[in-house]
């Protein structure tokens, strides 16, 4: 079915990103202005400073994304935009452009859920999808499983009870001094370590739980590094020299356990294919084990590109393009949500 391109807009933390989708999911352009410099100096997101920068970033990077495109609002089909989960300021940001320009062009609007977007940008290099799939969504907020029948339906079947694995891996960052973010930080330092040196046990839970715990993880590291109770001074009771030993390890922890949650879902479910998308889906070493859990329980495990891991709006165009092809849109009443 013929329609023309959408333009994505994503705003729900700390990326200000627009992009636009034509058909056959094809990517004609995609902005996207960082704001990781802003925030590191925090160890962490702050509210306030992402919603000024989004404001002021807003309208450029729409701009720039129409420019690269080599297209202007009279070729578009459609908006879509971020309007939940994430942070209400940020969200409020992205969807009140979104709405304004809907106005302003004539076009009709759709609200995108980000988590189902992620699903969506893991979709989207697959020629012929072969549903249902498993989906792990895996980022600094959300780590969780779906089932997944269709691009627009998704059931939820397991998620983080505390600490979300990328949160995990930012706070192990900062006990071990290599600042924000964690993820690439604790990928890069880990590089050259022995992901066997430190056996941290993997929080599975119950033997038929697909939901995550990755705060005992994060305990497990500080009581390694620091002793029982997490109380003695520094130095570290293990040498700084083993820092590659312990990143390798509590990184290598992390992902073999999101595989072997993945091939659970997979064998309780009898569904042997497997969708990975969020931030952390970029972590090198979750990619070699999970390839490495797939071949010898026997499914199939498709990342999203690399580039459309982290938060982008290529992932929102798509998915948007999917729903209005469904005949799905919003009015200009459209609400954002912190969850949901």
């Amino acid at each position: 079915m013929s329609f023309a391109p959408v333009l994505g807009l994503e705003s729900s933390c700390d990326e200000t990103a627009a992009a636009l989708v034509g058909a056959d999911n094809k990517v004609l352009s995609s902005v996207v202005h960082s704001q990781i410099d802003q925030h590191a100096a925090w160890g962490g997101v702050v509210p306030e400073i992402a919603g000024r920068s989004h404001l002021r970033s807003i309208r450029p990077v729409v701009e720039q994304a129409l420019e690269h495109a080599g297209l202007t609002a009279k070729d578009l089909g459609g908006i879509a935009v971020t309007n939940r989960p994430g942070l209400l300021g940020s969200l409020l940001i992205g969807t009140t452009a979104a709405k304004a320009l809907a106005y302003a062009w004539n076009l009709p609007l759709v609200g995108v859920h980000h988590i189902e977007a992620h699903s969506y940008a893991a979709l989207m290099p697959l020629a012929a999808p072969h549903f249902p799939y498993i989906t792990l969504i895996v980022s600094g907020g959300h780590t969780s499983l779906y089932r997944t029948d269709s691009p627009l339906q998704m059931k939820l079947l397991g998620s983080t009870l505390d600490d979300a694995a990328g949160e995990a891996l930012d706070k192990a960052a900062k006990m071990l001094g290599l600042g924000y973010p964690g993820g690439p930080a604790i990928q890069q330092a880990g590089a050259s370590g022995n992901p066997q040196a430190f056996p941290f046990r993997l929080p599975l839970l119950a033997a038929d739980s697909l939901d995550f715990s990755f705060s005992g993880l994060k305990t497990a590291l500080l009581y390694t590094i620091k002793g029982p109770g997490g109380t003695t001074a520094d130095p570290w009771i293990v040498p700084h020299d083993c820092l590659p030993d312990l990143c390798a390890s509590f990184e290598s922890t992390i992902a073999r356990t999101l595989a072997r949650k993945c091939r659970r879902a997979c064998e309780q479910t009898g569904i042997p294919r497997v969708l990975i998308g969020g931030g952390v889906a970029c972590n090198l070493r979750l990619r070699q084990v999970m390839a490495e859990e797939a071949n010898k329980a026997g499914f199939q495990a498709h990342f999203a590109p690399a580039e459309y891991c982290t938060d982008n709006a290529v992932m929102i165009a798509g998915l948007g393009r999917a729903m209005f092809l469904h005949g799905q849109s919003d009015d200009l009443n459209l609400d954002v949500a912190a969850s949901g």
